[in-house]
């Protein structure tokens, strides 16, 4: 193998370069002489990178200190020493050391021209566009040593090793893992400012749906312009070195000249001022009469407040279509994954490469061509044959990656990695495949309410692949302390997969809290946290005993735009002796009724624009949640329809917007709305949703108890803001710690109708927040990499009987 790898690269060189005083010297440049190949050091100092060409000399050199001139030997150079001496005389050098000043900087100079001329390059010359685009994933377990490759868990699977290669940027040894390509013809008019991505083939190296995979890929490595001042990689917005804004968090260095492809180029050296912020290091070369870009590079830096990822390293290199143009030809992005940042830690590369060709300019298309389809699937797209990939690869596979799809075919045939790709499908997903059923999900076995006392569930569905068109599932429900046993079926068909027209009939009797959203749902099998959470603080004995039947209609006539109808019918009464949805039925209140019965008519529209989800089957996976929504709902309830016992009308509004504010983070934003038109009892009111958990719970109020407020028209809004640590990266004793700051308010103001007062034959106290009920909270993110503290307190209703001023909250999750 290491014989193998020095016929792939001819020189490759890695090491360490330090002071006189053994202090690690950082951004330093490091270079195969008389070349433009090399890179620059990291923060502690350390380098790596190769060539296919033989060199025998590497150049290290930075400002301040005597240039070295290290001789090499022929193949590896690894843990190289590299001793820099202050130097003693400069010629003709302005020096910059440390943080780079901001006036009669010759490097900031040619920036502001690069910011002046950056609408004027590439794509934006045109006013339509269209391009041949190549791309390339492949995942790598990295790091591979003796002690790994001689683990018991690859008994039986050592033949995998037979793919180890050597990365050229890091050095380190990598095993590819997965490989996924695509060809797409990419569509764009700048004038409407649309896109279109036509996927033509896709070749995926075995494991999970082909185009599911591409589109968790695509918001993995999301598209990014260089010239925009931010660039966002896994949900975090990086201050690009081309910004605006670049020059107050970059030191900027014009660091050489020379002639690329016939154009005289500057090459500007950048580096960040401060540590833990989402910056990059690295360098560009720029034209001189174009001021556009010829070649860059970006790592970022490893104190970046990011989890989970060590490195990301980004190339870009733009062809020269003329004396004025330059298109983006290639792009190289590769990021380590890893539980750890530390040097020698184990982890995974993600890798994508980018290549684009046959441009063709000012062809426009009409706006029903840009219309993106609601359901497309064709098989076709993922049966292409191997002959066919060889003809149309825009660049070759390399001996190693064109292994994996062989590798992977085997390893599918081999029971003990059988047992480890289940393992970890369960633990992804939730649920543990038998055959054509799925059983779970395993989440939600266990609950405790005051109530039922401990409640065990078991549940599953039918599954046969990711792209079903019809599905069942169900669960059943135990309660040892009430004695009852509670279940869910529900079944859906769609009928119609081009416009998803989607049937469904469902039943649910269990036990559930009401009032823990503002926005009703009929959702037949869905159970709120507050019914089903282990710990909660408080009495949680107001709980609703519900037989809910749904008759639902659903199709997606646009893209993420979805109209909803359907027929439910539920009884619901009290499923506690301390608990009452007693209302009268007259007018001299003195027939009291304990239970209702209601049919109920609903129409929702629902719109989530650049919501992305995996899979075309009845049931799809959502990507994240980062984007808006808007949700429309009107009720109509029938009175004497199967003997209900009320008629009303009831309108809600919904809309969630999240925004990143630049390098400031992301804020969120929740506005709610309801009116409910004519009489009805506490069981069909709107409640306020408190929250009694010890857990932070969207659209809930930390400091309010289950029906705490009660409203018949309400308005909620919310503000979150997520800093993502940009304060606390300028607290010298907290910037190690990669903390993150959210602060937010929320509040509600609503009424309760006289008439609706007067049937409440509950006891309970009907309150409505009529004078703005209001709270704030303050929290820190990204303890220990996954949990969330949030300190909340009260801002209104203070002198309420037991209202709680102050509450502790906390979240887990993992998050980049």
């Amino acid at each position: 193998m290491f014989f193998t790898s020095l016929t792939v690269a001819q020189t490759k060189v890695g090491g360490k370069v330090i002071d006189e005083f053994d202090e690690p010297v950082a951004f330093a440049n490091v270079f195969f002489k008389n070349s433009k190949t090399g890179v620059i050091t990291d923060e502690n100092g350390n380098f790596y990178f190769e060539s296919d060409e033989n060199y025998s000399t590497l150049v290290v050199s930075f400002v301040g200190f005597e240039t070295q001139e290290i001789p090499l030997k022929k193949g590896l150079n690894s843990n190289l020493k590299i001793v820099l001496k202050e130097g003693t005389t400069l010629k003709e050098v302005i020096v910059y050391t440390g943080k780079t000043s901001k006036k009669n900087n010759p490097a900031i100079d040619i920036l502001r021209k690069i910011w002046a001329r950056k609408k004027k390059n590439g794509l934006y010359m045109f006013d339509q566009y269209k391009y041949d685009k190549y791309e390339k994933v492949e995942f790598d377990m990295n790091t591979i040593d003796s002690a790994f490759m001689n683990s018991k868990v690859f008994k039986g699977m050592e033949f995998i090793f037979d793919n180890i290669d050597t990365s050229r940027i890091t050095g380190k040894t990598y095993l590819p893992i997965f490989i996924n390509e695509s060809l797409l013809e990419v569509y764009g008019d700048n004038l409407k400012k649309k896109k279109k991505e036509i996927l033509k083939a896709n070749k995926n190296s075995g494991f999970g749906n082909g185009d599911g995979v591409n589109t968790f890929i695509k918001d993995l490595y999301a598209d990014y312009n260089i010239y925009n001042n931010y660039l966002k990689f896994f949900d975090k917005s990086f201050v690009s070195p081309l910004s605006r804004t670049g020059i107050d968090v970059y030191n900027y260095v014009l660091s050489d000249s020379a002639y690329i492809d016939n154009k005289w180029c500057y090459n500007i050296v950048y580096y960040p001022r401060r540590k833990n912020e989402l910056t990059f290091k690295g360098d560009f070369w720029v034209n001189d009469s174009t001021w556009a870009i010829k070649k860059i590079n970006l790592e970022a830096s490893k104190s970046a407040n990011i989890n989970w990822v060590k490195e990301i390293y980004i190339e870009q290199e733009f062809d020269v279509l003329n004396d004025s143009v330059f298109l983006l030809k290639r792009d190289y992005m590769m990021s380590d994954f890893s539980l750890s940042k530390k040097e020698e830690s184990k982890g995974v590369y993600g890798k994508r490469t980018t290549v684009v060709k046959n441009h063709v300019f000012n062809e426009p298309k009409d706006d029903k061509f840009y219309r993106e389809e609601v359901n497309f699937y064709d098989n076709e797209v993922f049966a292409k044959t191997d002959e066919f990939w060889n003809e149309n690869r825009f660049e070759g596979l390399n001996e190693n990656e064109s292994g994996i799809y062989k590798m992977l075919d085997t390893l599918q045939t081999v029971p003990k990695f059988k047992k480890i790709y289940n393992l970890a499908t369960i633990l992804g997903s939730g649920y543990i495949q038998v055959g054509k059923f799925d059983y779970g999900p395993i989440f939600s076995t266990f609950g405790y309410n005051d109530v039922e006392g401990l409640r065990v569930r078991a549940g599953g569905r039918t599954y046969f692949g990711p792209n079903d068109k019809w599905r069942l599932q169900g669960y059943a429900a135990y309660g040892f302390k009430d004695n009852k046993v509670k279940y869910g079926l529900l079944g859906k068909w769609m009928v119609d997969t081009k416009n998803r027209i989607i049937l469904s009939l469902g039943n649910r009797r269990d036990v559930e809290q009401i009032g823990v959203s503002l926005t009703t749902s009929n959702d037949v099998l869905g159970r709120s946290f507050a019914s089903s959470s282990l710990f909660s603080s408080g009495t949680n004995n107001k709980l609703t005993s519900i037989n809910l039947t749904t008759l639902g209609f659903e199709m997606e006539p646009v893209k993420n735009f979805i109209f909803q109808t359907n027929f439910s019918y539920r009884t619901l009464k009290s499923a506690s002796n301390e608990f009452s949805l007693d209302y009268y039925t007259d007018l001299t209140q003195t027939e009291i009724k304990s239970e209702v019965k209601q049919a109920e008519i609903n129409l929702v529209a629902e719109y989530t624009p650049k919501r992305k989800t995996v899979g075309y089957g009845v049931d799809r996976l959502e990507v994240d949640n980062n984007y808006a929504r808007l949700f429309l709902s009107y009720s109509n309830g029938m009175k004497g329809v199967f003997d209900s016992d009320f008629n009303y009308q009831k309108v809600q509004f919904y809309y969630r917007q999240p925004v990143l504010i630049g390098g400031f983070g992301r804020l969120f934003t929740t506005f709610e709305a309801g009116k409910i038109f004519g009489e009805v009892p506490l069981g069909l009111m709107g409640v306020i949703p408190g929250n009694q958990s010890y857990f932070s719970i969207e659209n809930t109020y930390n400091l309010l108890d289950y029906y705490d407020f009660v409203a018949d028209q309400y308005a909620s809004l919310h503000f979150e803001h997520n800093f993502g640590g940009r304060l606390f990266s300028r607290v010298p004793y907290l910037r190690k710690l990669n903390l993150r700051e959210i602060i937010g308010v929320k509040g509600v103001v609503g009424s309760v109708s006289d008439e609706n007062i007067m049937i409440n034959a509950s006891g309970l106290n009907y309150v409505s927040p009529e004078n703005l009920y209001w709270e704030y909270h303050a929290g820190v993110g990204n303890i220990f990499k996954v949990l969330r503290i949030d300190f909340a307190w009260r801002g209104s209703y203070l002198d309420m009987p037991n209202a709680r001023k102050f509450a502790v909250r906390a979240s887990f999750g993992f998050y980049f």
